[in-house]
């Protein structure tokens, strides 16, 4: 803060202003005001110039895989990340199995989507420790588009499933194309234009949205999708045979299908999950108590699955009990394939949103795990990264993939260090794909399902957490509770929507409840602090400083002015209307005749006495305000921008108060402040020049209250008093 010299006692006595002189500075020249071909010609040369090291860097950023995979401590974290890549291997066996029917496709589409997502991200991603693949919302928004178009084409009226037309599979020639073949075409087709739309976000810059998901909503955001993901669980657990409701309250829908067919539960899949629990829920605790010793987590999860599947196989569940297990899954992979240009305006609209949404929840989880274990993300980089963990595996048939909440808390919480975890999950597919599928034949279901639903603790404590976030701050701790109950209760993407829309809402509302303090000085320094809030503050005889708590623009001006005319218990508005009130009353007496004037006014009116001498002018406001005062200075300093509306508030503030003889001045205002004045003509005949020579706007607050006093001492101009 910059200082001026003590001189309020020598104003105060009438020295004359040349003694106290106000602190100037004189401003650095940016570049802003450069001619605008020397700022092109130097951002041109800036990015266009290319080095070697520049090179390396651009590789090196764009490919994080190469900057980290070098360092990586193989003792330290290659256990960790081994066993965390085996269980989410193990897991995304059967879950994409179950979400590739979501999406409208084959089972062995869902595999070859998993793997390909594991590989890709792992190389171009700059999270540690997200999974991405398969995503439940992502899959429901990409079936809904496949059903329509199925529907559109005519194919859902067949029920053999004949194609009906001719179709364009490779963009190129005419073949014949069935039902199964059409759908595969629509999913790729959404998948690559949602690719597309994610790497031109990246390109853009677009990544900087990240910013505005906060700590409360990406955490609200988890938990409620957690709720989401533990209801859809429950029904393999049970061994309930339910659709998956889809469109809004799916939680709801959810329950009410589990309760209507609860007399429906598998016996031996309710024994196998409740035996499971008891296992994983203690071990998941010693897991945790033990961490700190631990080198990696013991893979408990792993063990329950090899256990359980030798159970099921030779127990024969499947047959005997009817117990629902992944089955069988083909081998191999298909040669690549174009996807179907002809079918993008159809769906240009479907796959955006579906980028949009992809985008925003891998950003929101890479965000959330990172701050947890103290690294950082790119959201660029991660838009990079999704986008082509989308366009690349399109050609292979595969549908749209975002990091997975499930799948990213198992690796998390089974020992991940790097995204080495992610290729041996890829590893873990491949090997499925290839050789060993028939192995995970006789696996329930509900074994996973326990899985799942153990790794969502983390998550699902956070709810032991509201009294403490609400004592600690209730703005944050309502973000958290919208944010969690629209994801769970409503609908997952919906409920990331609301909630940065509600932290937009608190931000503004906040810079809504402003409100202007008068300031009192400290009796031994040059100090300003808000009067009600400390004791012991004094005040200057005929000046008066306020000071305003947010930025002045078009939202919250009008309420800058009403807060500093009731903290000043003067408006100016109504003072000016009493005062032609009383000219035209005063007006009327004299066409009357009347000799007689009254000596004392209402409290309401003002008096205007002329002479030779400078006019003197009592203003009568407020009864309950005893100070008086000739000038207003207002603290700017935590004003920290001005639009069109706010300069025009601060000139209308200007204008009113100096026609009843009371001056304004503005002290402490930043950089970007002093240039929107001097742009918008806040200055006499817009000549501002420096702040601390316009004798409007000062650098310090003690400048602007000794200038003030100077203007009520016996050679100044006026004197006004409230």
């Amino acid at each position: 803060m910059l200082h001026a010299d003590d001189g309020c006692t020598a104003a105060e006595d009438g020295d004359e202003t040349d003694q106290h002189q106000p602190l100037i500075l004189e401003r650095v020249k940016k570049e802003n005001d450069k001619n605008w071909k020397t700022v092109a010609s130097d951002r041109l040369k800036k990015h266009c110039r290319c080095t070697a090291e520049k090179a390396k860097s651009k590789i090196l950023g764009f490919v994080p895989i190469l900057s980290w995979l070098p360092r990586y401590q193989c003792r330290d974290w290659i256990l960790g990340d081994a066993m965390s890549g085996l269980i989410v291997g193990i897991l995304l066996v059967p879950q994409s199995i179950a979400y590739s029917l979501l999406a409208g496709q084959d089972p062995i589409y869902g595999l070859y989507t998993s793997f390909f997502a594991s590989i890709i991200y792992a190389i171009l991603g700059s999270s540690r420790h997200i999974s991405v693949g398969i995503f439940g919302v992502l899959c429901l928004l990409v079936g809904q588009v496949v059903d329509r178009e199925l529907a559109v084409a005519g194919y859902l009226a067949e029920s053999s499933g004949a194609g009906i037309g001719n179709f364009s599979g490779n963009g190129s020639a005419e073949t014949q194309c069935d039902k199964s073949c059409y759908a595969i075409a629509v999913g790729a087709t959404v998948t690559f234009t949602a690719g597309v739309y994610q790497v031109l976000m990246g390109l853009l810059q677009v990544g900087f949205v990240s910013v505005y998901l906060s700590d409360s909503l990406l955490s609200g955001f988890a938990t409620g999708a957690s709720l989401t993901i533990l209801t859809s669980q429950v029904k393999y657990l049970l061994g309930l045979k339910i659709p998956r409701p889809q469109g809004w309250f799916t939680l709801f829908k959810t329950w009410y299908s589990l309760f209507n067919n609860l007399g429906k539960t598998n016996i031996c899949d309710l024994i196998t999950s409740l035996v499971c629990l008891a296992l994983l829920i203690p071990t998941k605790e010693i897991n945790n108590r033990f961490k700190a010793k631990l080198k990696a987590p013991i893979p408990f999860e792993l063990f329950v699955v090899i256990i359980a599947t030798v159970a099921s196989h030779f127990g024969r569940f499947n047959a005997e009990y009817g117990s629902d297990v992944a089955g069988a899954i083909p081998t191999g992979f298909l040669p690549p394939q174009l996807p179907s240009w002809s079918l993008i305006p159809n769906v240009a609209v479907d796959a955006f949103s579906i980028a949009i949404v992809g985008f925003a929840i891998t950003v929101s989880l890479s965000e959330m795990f990172a701050k947890k274990h103290g690294y950082t993300v790119d959201a660029n980089q991660e838009m990079y990264a999704i986008g082509f963990c989308n366009i690349l595996p399109s050609f292979f048939r595969c549908f749209t993939t975002s990091a997975a909440l499930t799948k990213t808390l198992v690796k998390e919480s089974t020992g991940c260090q790097t995204q080495v975890s992610g290729l041996v999950s890829g590893l873990v597919l491949l090997l499925v794909l290839l050789v060993i599928a028939p192995l995970f034949y006789s696996l329930q279901k509900c074994v996973l399902a326990v899985i799942i639903v153990v790794n969502l603790r983390g998550a699902l404590q956070k709810f032991t957490d509201i009294p403490k976030m609400w004592r600690s701050n209730r703005i944050d701790a309502s973000i958290w509770l919208i944010t969690m109950a629209t994801s769970a209760l409503v609908n997952t993407e919906l409920g990331l929507l609301v909630g940065v829309l509600v932290s937009a809402y608190f931000v503004l509302g906040r810079t809504q409840r402003a409100r202007v303090v008068e300031l009192g000085r400290a009796v031994d320094r040059e100090h300003y602090e808000d009067l009600s809030s400390y004791h012991g503050l004094q005040t200057h005889p005929g000046v008066a400083v306020f000071k305003y708590q947010a930025p002045i623009y078009y939202a919250n001006q009008s309420l800058f002015k009403k807060s500093l005319y009731r903290s000043a218990g003067l408006d100016p508005v109504k003072e000016k209307t009493r005062r032609i009130k009383f000219r035209k009353n005063k007006r009327q007496e004299e066409v009357a005749g009347t000799a007689n004037r009254k000596s004392e006014e209402k409290d309401d009116t003002c008096k205007e006495n002329d002479g030779e001498a400078a006019p003197t002018v009592t203003l009568m406001h407020d009864r309950k305000s005893s100070r008086s005062f000739h000038s207003l200075v207002i603290d700017c300093s935590a004003v920290l921008f001005l639009d069109t509306a706010g300069l025009s508030a601060l000139k209308e503030v200007h204008k009113d108060y100096g026609e009843l003889g009371v001056g304004v001045f503005l002290a402490r205002c930043n950089t970007s402040v002093l240039d929107t004045l001097e742009r918008g003509g806040y200055y006499p005949d817009n000549k501002g020049g420096s702040a601390g020579e316009n004798k409007m706007v000062f650098f310090t607050i003690p400048d602007a209250v000794l200038y003030a006093q100077s203007l009520s001492a016996p050679n100044g101009n006026s004197d006004t008093k409230c």
